[in-house]
């Protein structure tokens, strides 16, 4: 077995972004694996995958001490996500291994980009409103400062069939292309589930996705095309990446970096879809320009600056809760109400004004 050191280093990068944003591991290891390493489809998918059950228990067990995920919701998303992923390696595996099929798969790698694209898209919408609500003291709270995160967390009622359908389609797609985990399911619970706070959020899909890579990881090392040459750049880039994006977070401008991932998602959409370099190019341009235009026109609409300053969703530390370990109240310092007041923290008083300072 040769050990490919350019491909550790892809995938040490590719975790540092990761780190910084709690999204974008399967939905940038993949393609950069059948891009630019030539790694086949499903090869690619199989080792991923494999990479991904070994990482994703980290970032799980940290939401969990915190108390900020609905074990109820991780069950029945699970009831649905890991037998789904399950067969979704089984439809992988019924297409076969021709030229045919690794079109189809990177067909639908491209489809589950633009849907993770799309969740990142949402999650800079519900951290811009979320900030006007702030600004506007329109986001009532009910608890005290420096209430564990578990208590400021609202009650939901749970929606057992929508939820457990959530999951299987969830687990299907990560199944087939060992994209979605994250972006695909967040997106889905964000519908059904609104007044979720952005840390339980990501704390509850975390832990969801730990027994869905599972699945999706041993139907591939049984029925798939897995790789350890491949798998072990994989982790050995992995593993001190992601620990270092998580180090940063605090201090990165999460904004400005899940927008360029939704920009660098949707480029990687494109070229599984088979699109030229010119093509891409105006296709990129003009995506760039509409979402420059709507983003403007959003904020005006909240009635925030056009330029986000310290404390908004797009500073360090600000309403996004970008924290270590990645995403929503990924880390110290991290989400809405998860961290101690002034350190980025946009919960933990009734009447606070925004915060001005990087946290």
């Amino acid at each position: 077995m040769e050990f490919d050191w350019t491909m550790a280093l892809g995938s040490f990068l590719v975790a540092i972004v990761v780190g910084l944003t709690g999204m974008g591991g399967g939905a940038l290891m993949t393609p950069m694996l059948v891009t630019f390493f030539g790694v086949s489809p499903l090869a690619a998918v199989s080792s991923d995958l494999v990479a991904a059950a070994v990482m994703k228990p980290v970032g799980s067990a940290v939401h969990y001490r915190r108390g900020t995920i609905d074990l109820r919701l991780v069950g029945w998303l699970c009831a649905g996500s890991v037998p789904a992923a399950f067969c979704g390696v089984l439809v992988a595996r019924a297409l076969g291994h021709g030229e045919d099929v690794q079109v189809i798969i990177q067909r639908a790698m491209g489809v589950a980009l633009l849907i993770a694209a799309g969740g990142l898209v949402v999650r800079g919408y519900q951290a811009l409103r979320d900030n006007a609500a702030r600004r506007t003291g329109a986001d009532r709270r009910t608890v005290e400062r420096g209430a564990p995160a578990a208590a400021r967390t609202p009650e939901i009622t749970i929606r057992p069939v929508p939820t457990v359908l959530v999951g299987a389609v969830g687990g299907l797609v990560v199944g087939i292309t060992s994209v979605g985990s994250g972006s695909l399911i967040i997106v889905a619970l964000l519908a059904l589930y609104p007044t979720l706070k952005a840390n339980q959020l990501v704390g509850t899909d975390l832990l969801q996705a730990v027994p869905l890579v599972f699945a999706a990881a041993l139907g591939h090392l049984l029925f798939g095309d897995f790789r350890m040459e491949v798998t072990a750049a994989l982790l050995a880039g992995s593993i001190p990446g992601v620990y270092l994006g998580a180090k940063v977070s605090s201090r990165a401008p999460g904004g400005l970096i899940r927008r360029i991932l939704a920009f660098v998602l949707v480029a990687s959409a494109l070229k599984m879809f088979g699109l030229g370099p010119q093509a891409m190019a105006w296709a990129l341009v003009g995506l760039a320009v509409a979402a420059g235009v709507s983003w403007v026109a959003l904020r005006r609409r909240y009635g925030l600056p056009v330029l986000a300053r310290a404390g908004d969703e797009d500073s360090p530390g600000g309403a996004s809760g970008d924290g270590p370990g990645g995403g929503p109240g990924g880390g110290p310092g991290g989400g809405p109400g998860d961290g101690p007041p002034g350190k980025g923290s946009s919960g933990g008083g009734t009447a606070r004004e925004p915060v001005r300072q990087p946290g």
